[in-house]
């Protein structure tokens, strides 16, 4: 059977776990060679890609912070001297909220989120685009956002409003590029057993309470987003733009209700 990416090529930022790592993992599975971009954590990294390399499919790892313009610059000239081209880019990196109340917020904070969830996502896309209309068009954007792009909770400013951004922010280039044949469309995952939920992931109590919020009474997984992740990324996808796929086992529809 023909793998939906075979002959494609992917980058995929904080793709050394969670739900990058997913990610990366599902589209080598699919016949795409993966760059894995990360941080901080390269073991981490380099597991990812002992694992894509399991599959069958090659890839690279890169450390890069997706704030800083001159290292997104030289992530996308190290991917593209090894692989030619890049079809699909998929932001995944980012990071969870300080909480805080905003008058308890200093403005380091606030804008430390802001640019690695925000500023991240936009010169990864700016770099890809330009990339994308070099190789005549076509191509896919992948956002990960988070149900708090349009949920928003006391305490979580700096995080709602870089997701929110990056909602406004897809939408608009996905009008921009629509004509390209280059797609853009956002993940918002709901309560995901990530290392981001680390409170989850080590008190399962804690979990228990919170999955009661959620209609589907569980938490979701990583590969519950790269499954749409896929669906995004393959041609399957084609006529798919502009939109955002909630993936939170109906939580936002719990939000709706007014429940906490």
């Amino acid at each position: 059977m023909m793998k939906k990416l075979a002959g494609k090529t992917a980058l995929i930022t904080g793709a050394e776990s969670g739900i990058g790592q997913s990610i990366a993992i599902e589209f080598a599975l699919n016949g795409a060679e993966v760059i894995i971009a990360y941080f901080k954590d390269e073991a981490a990294a380099q597991q990812t890609l002992l694992t894509v390399k399991e599959t069958g499919s090659d890839g690279m790892i890169v450390k890069a912070d997706v704030s800083d313009e001159q290292q997104v610059d030289s992530l996308f000239k190290l991917a593209l001297q090894r692989f030619k081209k890049i079809n699909i880019l998929v932001n995944s990196a980012g990071v969870r909220s300080v909480d805080k109340f905003i008058h308890e917020l200093s403005f380091n904070e606030f804008e430390s989120t802001v640019r690695i969830n925000l500023f991240g996502t936009f010169l990864c896309c700016q770099n890809f685009v330009k990339h994308r209309l070099q190789q005549d068009g076509g191509g896919r954007i992948i956002n990960i956002t988070s149900v708090h792009e349009d949920i928003v909770s006391p305490g979580k400013t700096d995080y709602c409003a870089s997701k929110s951004a990056i909602r406004g922010l897809s939408r608009s280039l996905a009008m921009e590029v629509a004509d390209k044949q280059i797609t853009v469309n956002n993940i918002a995952p709901g309560m995901i057993i990530t290392p981001m939920n680390q409170r989850a992931v080590d008190d399962v109590n804690y979990r228990l309470e919170l999955e009661q919020r959620i209609p589907v009474k569980k938490s979701g997984l990583p590969s519950d987003v790269a499954k749409v992740a896929l669906f995004l990324a393959s041609d399957d996808a084609v006529y798919v733009t502009g939109t955002t796929q909630v993936v939170d086992g109906g939580l936002s529809l719990n939000r709706a209700q007014g429940a906490r």
